[in-house]
């Protein structure tokens, strides 16, 4: 009669905490969409206000060229800042976990945004005013740099192990919901204000109303437990001392590779939702309002393409999926600016639109083709510098690049060029990098096996 009851007992405790499990994946993903949709909602109006709004009001003394060329530097200098916040909350999430590095960096980020909303222009605090514009820049580029790799943990490390893509995408839908956002709020804006009056304060309302976002994400992210795998690490006292270091000495492949394989996804990416609001609007005069639409509706199809595309890649590989993504990338590069320049109103908007398409076969299994390449207590700092890494190379300089190249050359195929080689350099890292997709990473020496 005891044994029986010790066993109903045995068997309600284990019903009691799958189901909690399951609740607290359910929580994890959301948590882990939520946060970076906000992060990303923040760091997209500033690529939107970049292209649009900075050079009128932080460099209106500059030629238009000059203007743009100024604006995207100040863009650039937050991916470089990326790494940098990789690192430093690398560091944390390898030392004291996931969840409270998260909202460090969710409140790192709103708040950097919000204080952007406020700033006065050049016209008002002179040089000042672009100085501190660039300080909040690398604020919100270190916040970043952050919050990705915690994002994508949260969710892979609470939830189920057969079905990690899908689980990793959670946090890279929130690319595209920030951007819809962040788009959206500018284009709404830019349709119901005057050019003189989206220029003066418009711009500011979007960047004010991240505020309250963070107010929302912090709600979410504090509901949260740690993730049972890290959980495991520290119950076991196999905390790195030294994270950072640790994953560079060890795992210095796995970070370039990881770093290389982005190239063709972050690149080409901010050429389709950043420099083509400059390029179109130059080279046909259209309103900044129909350009802004169709990144969009591209950022709208992107929230269903990333979920296939990840849980395609948990059917067939990562790597699989990953390299159809990367050779589209290549194929569309010059078809993609010969139709930006020759196409009439409605093939353009479906050239930026669709172009969403190959950047989706990349960026949905992404995550977890970069997460599972590193040890449990290595993986926050070793996924977040090989992310990263590619912001300094790939990501940021891209439309100053683009710029640079469209000016000097005369001819937009310099930047398909462009494009072709940041995919040759994809094709190589995926062929070279490790298909965990079906491996056990919550069994750390499957990583020292493959040394």
């Amino acid at each position: 009669m005891v044994l029986g009851q010790d066993e109903a007992e045995r068997a309600l405790a284990a019903a009691r905490a799958e189901s909690e499990q399951k609740t607290q994946a359910r929580r994890a993903a959301a948590a882990s969409a939520i946060g970076t949709t906000i992060e990303w909602y923040d760091f997209f109006l500033y690529n939107t206000a970049a292209a649009l709004v900075f050079p009128h009001v932080f460099f209106p003394s500059s030629s238009t060229y000059a203007g743009v060329m100024q604006s995207f530097a100040t863009y650039a200098v937050g991916f470089a800042a990326r790494p940098i916040g990789a690192a430093i909350f690398g560091h944390w999430g390898d030392r004291i976990g996931r969840k409270t590095t998260l909202i460090v960096t969710l409140l790192l980020m709103g708040i950097s945004s919000g204080v952007v909303g406020m700033l006065p222009g050049t016209a008002q605090i002179g040089v000042a005013a672009p100085l501190i514009l660039v300080l909040l820049r690398l604020l919100q580029g270190i916040a970043i740099g952050g919050e990705w790799s915690g994002s994508v943990l949260l969710a892979m490390e609470w939830g189920d192990q057969r079905k990690r893509g899908m689980l990793g995408a959670f946090a890279q839908v929130g690319v595209p919901v920030g951007l819809v956002l962040g788009t959206g709020g500018m284009t709404l804006l830019s349709a119901l204000v005057s050019d003189d009056a989206f220029t003066s304060w418009g711009w500011r309302i979007p960047f004010l109303a991240s505020l309250v976002l963070v107010g929302v994400g912090l709600m979410i992210r504090l509901r949260i437990l740690e993730t049972p795998m890290f959980a495991t690490v520290v119950a076991e006292k196999r905390a790195a001392r030294n994270p950072v270091g640790d994953v560079i000495k060890k795992h210095w492949r796995e970070i370039l590779l990881s770093a290389g394989l982005r190239f063709s996804e972050q690149m080409p990416f901010y050429l389709f939702t950043s420099y083509v609001l400059v390029y179109v609007v130059a080279a046909h005069h259209f309103t900044k309002t129909f350009v802004l639409n169709a990144v969009l509706v591209g950022a709208a199809l992107e929230l269903v393409m990333i979920p296939y595309f990840a849980r395609l890649s948990d059917r067939i590989g990562r790597k699989r999926v990953y390299l159809t993504g990367a050779i589209g990338i290549a194929v569309i590069a010059f078809p993609y600016f010969w139709l930006l320049t020759n196409g009439n109103k409605l093939v353009i908007f479906l050239a930026i639109v669709l172009a969403m398409v190959p950047h989706s076969m990349q960026y949905g299994p992404q995550a977890s083709l970069i997460g599972e390449s590193f040890p449990t207590h290595l993986r926050y700092g070793g996924a977040g510098l090989g992310y990263q890494l590619a912001s300094v190379f790939a990501g940021g300089p891209a439309p100053l690049l683009a710029a640079w190249l469209f000016h000097t050359t005369e001819t937009p195929y310099s930047i398909s060029v462009y494009m072709v080689v940041a995919a040759a350099v994809t094709v190589l890292c995926v062929l070279l990098i490790p298909d965990r997709s079906r491996a056990d990473i919550t069994d750390d020496s499957v990583y020292l096996r493959a040394k």
